[in-house]
């Protein structure tokens, strides 16, 4: 079975962009050849992460992120 993920996805459940049946199957980021496991959001076709910094958080209490931009590589945990 192959699936076909989508070019964007996010964690955040207020993310027009988030899917949780998606996300409950287990999606890995590889960027620029690394493994990363604190992605908030990614996108494809225009190669950049969002990822959490740290531990700080915005005045809204959700956790700040930044963007880095490379080679994004999503793929299903379970077919590794």
């Amino acid at each position: 079975m192959t699936a076909t993920l989508p070019d964007r996805l996010a964690s955040n459940p207020d993310s027009p962009y988030y899917d949780e049946e998606l996300l409950a199957k287990g999606i890995g980021i590889r960027f620029n050849g690394a493994e990363k496991t604190n992605v908030d959001e990614y996108c494809v076709s225009e190669g950049w992460v969002r990822v959490t910094a740290g531990n700080a958080k915005d005045r809204f209490g959700n956790p700040m992120t930044i963007k880095l931009k490379g080679k994004v590589e999503p793929y299903l945990k379970s077919q590794e």
